[in-house]
């Protein structure tokens, strides 16, 4: 999406939509039951049909996800566009369109070998100078890169030896370089297509895909056809050779209540961001099933602005955390979709570090911790004042992006933390607003969900460079964490190739995180995904959690 807002003056701007967050489980469920096993069907797929998808996430307005970087991109940009790597459900690096790499012992040279045979649907070939552009693409400023950039942060150099041989040169080790490659915000698209501007790749990026982009009619549909050529699925994939749908019709249908009843009515195979409602509805119908693959990276999360005046003071942080009442919230908005998080890591992540006690509900501590910060004068509306100022917190919400249970929660978490003395003035706001806010630095407390394979989302979110923009405009630290222990951890962190040591030195990131009241833990990013019965081989790619139909077929 384009930057839609102007920097501050310290020249933060806001993040594209980027939800910029792969579950280490592959979830497959023929009910509303999990499983994390490799696509099924039932008895033989049948090849053929139109498949028609309806997404209630915000219309991407660029199809290529190297402009920007958000989730709607990585939903379409998934089924025609392809990584170098892939992730397993046990959360191990598997081949895509590189067969095998290999890695020196210092950790700064990643030389991969390319598939033979593939070619883009442009009928040009995958080969190491189109990766070499591709890199070139991401990083270049002019192309607005967010999720892809950052992804990419530590390449210096790419160097095509020879037509199947690609380097990558890092200006520091990067362990978690295989897991950034996964994601289609870096996914290998045609030179060609490249050369011909973004204005022009945006309306159709080529990859190498299962399925091509069509026609995109704005505002309503976007259709995929089949690519019979096909010949590259990653190496969990189902079947070989090309997908069994003929197309896919992607419709956008921002209306909640709408998506269902077209599911019902079966004008649509499957919906995206059902409602919890809903999805407890659904259980009860015949004929219909979920698909739940909550995104790896970061948790659903409340982020306190640190860099400035109340929550410039630890104190106040906690006396807001300690204020809220979360649970309740949860248990009667989710009907049991949703489970409490005290992580700043999805539970996708096997380093998740979670720490309960420093979230109970404690009025009485809230109430002690913001006297001792010289909060102690309440106003005529129970309001606590320091200086004359009231305890007075901004909070932005995108109204595309949380749904509307997780709109109902933050107004139980206001109503809460009034009883502490604090004032939230939630502002409901389109995307475009939203990103303005951030970008001016205009809120206290904020909800922005990120997305990124692998704990190296904690460097994404939390080390002090995450306060400067990327070329897009984009910054990920919007609790503005400036801790140089931290930094050096998470440096560190990725300069080890080390399992246990990695882990070890994320757990640390995350207690520091924790422990200075920088946000507070709310529950997985949600990805819940309803669909007919007759959709057969559904499941969710291990990387970012985005459904993949090359293994889906129809049953009558």
């Amino acid at each position: 999406m384009p930057l839609s807002s102007k920097p501050r003056t310290r020249a933060r701007a806001i993040p594209l939509a980027f939800v910029a967050t792969a579950t280490a489980t592959a979830l497959l469920l023929t009910g509303c039951t999990g499983g994390s096993t490799a696509p099924s069907a039932s008895g033989t797929p049948t090849a053929g049909g139109t498949l028609t998808y309806a997404s209630g996430d915000g219309e991407p307005t660029c199809l290529d996800p190297h402009v920007g970087g958000n989730y709607p991109q990585a939903l379409l940009g998934g089924q025609f566009l392809e990584s170098l790597v892939s992730r397993d459900s046990s959360g191990e690096i598997i081949p895509w369109l590189a067969s095998s790499w290999e890695v020196t012992d210092d950790g700064l040279s990643y030389t991969f070998t390319l598939r033979d045979g593939v070619s883009f649907t442009d009928g040009t070939p995958l080969d190491a100078e189109a990766v070499k552009a591709n890199v070139a693409h991401v990083q270049d400023p002019d192309t607005g890169s967010s999720t892809g950039y950052l992804a990419l942060q530590k390449v210096a150099n790419v160097e095509a030896l020879d037509a199947t041989t690609v380097r990558f040169d890092l200006s520091a080790p990067d362990s978690a370089l295989l897991e950034s490659l996964s994601q289609p915000w870096v996914a290998i698209e045609s030179p060609a297509g490249l050369e011909r501007g973004i204005e022009a790749n945006c309306e159709g990026p080529i990859g190498t895909g299962p399925f091509t982009v069509s026609e995109w009619i704005k505002q309503d549909r976007v259709i995929l056809t089949r690519n019979d050529a096909y010949v590259s699925p990653p190496a969990d994939a189902g079947h070989e050779g090309a997908a069994y749908l003929d197309e896919i019709v992607w419709r956008f249908i921002p209306d909640s209540a709408s998506r269902y009843a077209a599911l019902q009515a079966g004008e649509v195979d499957v919906i995206d961001n059902a409602q919890p409602d809903t999805i407890v509805a659904a259980t009860e119908q015949s004929g219909l099933a979920e698909l739940d693959a909550p995104r790896p990276g970061s948790v659903n999360r409340l982020e306190l602005n640190s860099d400035k005046a109340p929550f410039d003071d630890e104190r106040v942080r906690e006396a807001f955390i300690r204020a809220a009442d979360v649970n309740d919230g949860i248990q009667s908005l989710f009907f049991g979709t949703a489970q409490r998080s005290y992580s700043p890591l999805s539970s996708v992540e096997t380093t998740a570090y979670s720490d309960e006690s420093l979230f109970g509900t404690d009025l009485d501590e809230a109430n002690s911790l913001l006297d001792a910060a010289g909060w102690t004068q309440r106003d005529s509306e129970g309001y606590r004042t320091k200086d004359g100022q009231r305890l007075s917190l901004q909070f932005p919400v995108s109204t595309n992006q949380s749904i509307p249970a997780e709109q109902s929660l933050f107004e139980q978490i206001q109503a809460t933390v009034k009883d502490a003395g604090f004032e939230v003035v939630l502002q409901p706001l389109d995307l475009s607003s939203w990103y303005g806010a951030l970008g001016a630095n205009e809120y206290d407390v904020v909800s922005a969900p990120y997305t990124k394979v692998g704990p190296d989302v904690l460097r994404i979110l939390y080390d002090s460079s995450g306060i400067t923009p990327a070329p897009s405009g984009y910054f990920a630290n919007h609790a503005q964490v400036n801790r140089p222990e931290l930094d050096a951890i998470l440096s560190q962190a990725s300069a080890t190739s080390d399992a246990d040591e990695r882990a070890d030195l994320y757990k640390q990131a995350q207690k520091i995180v924790l422990e200075g009241y920088y946000i507070l833990p709310l529950y997985d990013q949600q990805n819940h995904f309803l669909y007919r019965d007759r959709v057969q081989g559904l499941r969710a790619m291990p990387t970012v959690s985005t459904p993949t139909f090359y293994d889906v077929s129809l049953s009558e």
